[in-house]
């Protein structure tokens, strides 16, 4: 290390750029092949990053810039990449979930898991304000521009952030679970909450488990879930529910099974509907990998899909992804994965694009016009995308044409939000 700080700045930018475009050129070129002409084709060494020992001095740099409020100048030098700084992410990161988009160039979401003490913010442009304290989880509808703000005890919607109050929801049995993900229906009036206790509809009258289900009427059964997951129809006619250990079902809009989706890797992991309704995607997993199947929605009621085996009721979207976090677009799904990456995909199965970010995305968001993506990650890194803009640098790594305006370092045992 005391040889690196030796050298001078210009030896540091060269090397640091140097390296990360030849980084990405040889993995660009390695994935190309690999898709084009099979993996087991492959017969080159995977490319390496050997610019670790330069992290240091450059997230110093990086500090000094945003204190200095020098960011830009420091961002054209030293293009951000992501394996030379992991050292960092492996002791400061921090989950970057429940994004949703407000308006414009503003999004709201939190950091931490639902199993630790979060902190919701408000990122307006590149400028972030941390909101109340108290706030455990933010949901947004899929329609209609409702929003859901959850505190120990209570759930309120609003139309529109800070918007008219809907309706307040009181906590009984789910008031201590911290919620994996919320999700108000289009009108306000009922929720759909997910925890690693259950999966519950919840209205003015009730909080109705859903999922899992004690079919059995066992005595020492536990609502306990792994891999908890959940979805609403964009329409909200129908629900869709899974987890590590249960099947994914699909539900009406009163948690009534109506079908059944057997995972074709090992375990249920995700769900999604496409944006006009017309196809359900659900991923199950096995560790870093997975498959993701499609099922047209005039094939829900009565549907029985056996795990692991072929079915002229579904179609293959994708059979290399374990899905984290996913919306969908116009045109396509947009998915991300264990290993960093966000693909487009359409609901044929169709590849569109793939852009590389390095660590498990845990969440993302689009603006209304569908231009700007914003990517949270597991790394404590918020991103935010101009799509099909051009490639800002030449570190980046994909082939989806995106420009990167910046990305946010929101790392544990920091003084500030650091932009990159």
């Amino acid at each position: 290390m005391i040889k690196l700080f030796k050298k001078n700045k210009p030896d540091i930018q060269e090397e640091w750029n140097s390296k990360g475009a030849n980084y990405a050129k040889e993995i660009n070129e390695m994935v190309e092949f690999g898709e084009k002409n099979g993996w087991e084709n492959w017969k080159g060494k995977e490319p390496e990053d050997k610019r670790e020992h330069l992290a240091d001095e450059v997230i110093h740099q990086l500090k000094q810039a945003n204190l200095e409020k020098n960011v830009a100048n420091f961002r054209a030098n030293f293009p951000p990449s992501h394996a030379p700084i992991i050292s960092f992410l492996e002791k400061q990161s921090q989950s970057i979930e429940q994004l949703h988009f407000i308006d414009e160039q503003k999004i709201v979401f939190l950091t931490g898991t639902a199993y630790q003490k979060r902190q919701a913010y408000l990122l307006n442009n590149d400028q972030t304000l941390e909101l109340d304290k108290n706030i455990n989880a933010i949901g947004k509808s899929k329609r209609n521009n409702i929003f859901a703000i959850a505190t120990e005890s209570k759930i309120s919607t609003f139309k529109g952030w800070e918007g008219k109050l809907i309706s307040e929801f009181t906590l009984n049995e789910i008031a201590k679970l911290g919620i994996t993900e919320l999700i108000p229906f289009n009108d306000g009036n009922k929720l759909l909450v997910v925890t690693s206790e259950g999966i519950y509809l919840v209205s003015q009258n009730e909080e109705k488990l859903i999922h899992p289900l004690n079919e059995e009427n066992e005595e020492d059964w536990s609502p306990n879930i792994d891999m908890e997951n959940a979805t609403l129809s964009n329409d909200n006619t129908y629900i869709v529910v899974g987890d590590q250990c249960y099947d994914h079902r699909i539900l009406d809009s009163n948690g009534n099974t109506l079908g059944n989706i057997g995972p074709q890797s090992s375990y249920p992991h995700f769900c999604l509907f496409s944006n006009d309704d017309s196809q359900l995607i659900t991923n199950s997993c096995h560790f870093y990998n997975g498959v993701t199947i499609g099922i047209d929605s005039d094939k829900f009621n009565g549907v029985n899909i056996e795990a692991y085996s072929e079915s002229e009721y579904y179609k293959i979207i994708d059979e290399e992804m374990r899905i984290y976090a996913g919306l969908a677009t116009r045109n396509y799904y947009i998915l991300g994965d264990a290993y960093g990456n966000i693909k487009a995909i359409d609901k044929n199965g169709n590849k569109i694009w793939r852009h590389f970010l390095g660590s498990t995305i845990s969440g993302m968001t689009i603006s209304d016009d569908q231009k700007i993506l914003w990517v949270g990650s597991s790394s404590g890194i918020l991103h935010k995308l101009i799509l099909s803009k051009g490639h800002r640098d030449k570190h980046t790594i994909g082939n989806g044409n995106h420009y990167e305006e910046f990305r946010l370092l929101i790392w544990k045992n920091e003084p500030q939000i650091w932009k990159w």
